[in-house]
């Protein structure tokens, strides 16, 4: 080693290697939790089946429960697909088609989801066709099933691309066909997927608020109340998956600006929920002050969680934190902090939908308000099977999505993350520069061979020379005296 050389130390990259086998321990542990919850879920499933609705908790006096709840929060938490596909196909926002894609598997098995829930709970299924049989244009349910039958195709519609650029299908010339094709109706799709969810996510509001018969329902505000918090949690579920997944895998699904900009979208939509909210819970209960709906939340207060699950649950836990979360930078930059946002979102939106489908069934229809003790209030509390058929559910939906992260192109701008080991430390030897003097050339010109004009040749780090004539480094002519600023 030279007398000019140095020694210094440097901390090393480096990238983690891919562990033998096709699958990794932490995968196959939480496929197999995946099974067994799915294993749960259907002997429940038959079990009611073949036995009836009477083995669960539910009655003619509160004939929704717990599955309900799944289903208006699963068809609430697949608006992040109509969200997003909206942003990019109507908008023309393309930077967040690296975002879409997972959006549309998400809002399918949230609408597959639904439909397993209505499945059991309906108690006849083998009559599930009749709403698309017998009309009866006069129903609410029956333009939500149309709905959501019809937006479930046109999610099929914007998965089938998915499918087809699969290294399954993407060697088939005719497939790869079809998938242009589908690609170009895109635009119009999204158009008439929009168009389609909102009113059923409006309907489904307008299930509970147009009945003026149960007065804790009815609000002309819950049409608009479930759009809004369909948009902060489906997008919110989306976001969380997508970080999620980016951490197991140890990549960035989508570049952080996608994920800063997704955020602030929730951010605003759970501001406009909570306005929306809190103005609709002091039109009703504090300036109108409606007998029935004043003495119908007394009687809830007094028998149910109903006030800590509305004030802490829903605008609290579910609204107002994350929303702070969301749009302060600093916290929105921190991932942990995102993905829990993003959960206490879902939470709220979930916690939502059980206070809403039970709140009007927890008091009587033939209740009044002048004598309101002489009727026992409904009291519900799900049974075991019901559990087991919501846990099965929730577990079809994340082993499905497992599935398309592990087989799908459902991020196609995903990069693995180098991971930097602190530990790993090398010794490099790295000569120090070599400062030469620098060498002095007379260039003889034709003009005035007494006056050489002399050129610098010096040579940097990498040993490749730069040339400067030195007439560079010379003032210029000075500009003319009309030109120059007057001394002071």
């Amino acid at each position: 080693m030279s007398a000019h050389a140095h020694v210094e130390s440097a901390y090393v990259s480096v990238v983690t290697p891919p562990k033998k086998g096709r699958f990794s321990p932490l995968f196959m542990v939480w496929v197999f939790g995946l099974v067994c919850a799915l294993g749960i879920g259907a002997v429940s499933g038959l079990y009611v089946l073949f036995n009836g609705l009477g083995v669960t908790n539910l009655s003619n006096a509160l004939p929704w429960g717990l599955w309900i709840t799944v289903d208006l929060s699963s068809i609430a938490l697949g608006a992040g697909a109509f969200t997003l596909s909206a942003a990019v196909y109507i908008f023309g926002m393309k930077q967040y088609e690296a975002i879409a894609r997972a959006a549309v598997l998400v809002g399918l098995l949230g609408y597959s989801s639904a439909m397993l829930a209505l499945f059991i709970d309906i108690g006849r299924p083998d009559r599930f066709y009749h709403p698309i049989i017998y009309w009866n244009v006069h129903s609410v349910l029956w333009e939500i099933t149309m709905c959501v039958v019809l937006y479930s195709t046109v999610l099929v519609m914007e998965l089938v691309p998915i499918i087809i650029e699969s290294t399954f299908l993407r060697k088939y010339k005719l497939a790869m066909s079809i998938s242009h094709r589908l690609h170009g109706l895109m635009p119009l799709v999204a158009v008439f997927g929009m168009g389609l969810s909102l009113l059923h996510q409006s309907s489904l509001g307008a299930t509970y608020g147009i009945l003026t018969a149960r007065p804790i329902w009815y609000s002309p505000s819950a049409p608009v109340l479930f759009i809004l918090s369909a948009i902060a949690g489906g997008v919110a579920l989306t976001l969380l998956v997508t970080i999620l997944t980016g951490k197991l895998l140890n990549k960035e699904m989508v570049p952080s600006n996608i994920i800063n900009g997704v955020a602030r979208l929730v951010g605003f939509a759970c501001l406009a929920y909570l306005y929306l909210k809190l103005w609709s819970w002091a039109a009703t209960n504090y300036y109108s002050r409606v007998p029935d709906r004043v003495f119908g939340v007394e009687i809830l207060d007094a028998n149910t969680p109903y006030n800590f699950t509305f004030w802490f649950g829903e605008v609290l836990f579910g609204a107002l934190v994350p929303a702070v979360i969301m749009l302060w930078g600093r916290m929105r930059r921190n991932r942990n902090l995102l993905m829990l946002g993003a959960f206490m979102i879902i939470t709220g939106l979930v916690i939502n939908r059980w206070n809403v489908t039970l709140s009007g069934f927890v008091i009587p229809m033939d209740w009044s308000p002048g004598v309101r003790e002489v009727f026992p209030i409904n009291t519900y509390a799900p049974a075991l099977v019901e559990w087991g058929v919501a846990i099965g559910i929730v577990a079809y939906s994340w082993m499905a999505f497992t599935l398309g992260v592990r087989f799908l192109n459902l991020y196609p701008e995903a990069r693995a993350i180098r991971k930097t080991s602190v530990a790993s430390v090398v010794v490099v030897e790295k000569p120090a520069p070599v400062v030469e003097e620098p060498i002095v050339a007379s260039v003889v010109t034709d003009t005035n061979p007494e006056e050489p004009i002399v050129a610098n040749i010096i040579q940097d780090d990498r040993n490749a020379p730069i040339v400067s004539l030195l007439e560079d480094d010379m003032p210029q002519t000075p500009p003319d005296k009309d030109s120059e600023p007057e001394d002071k």
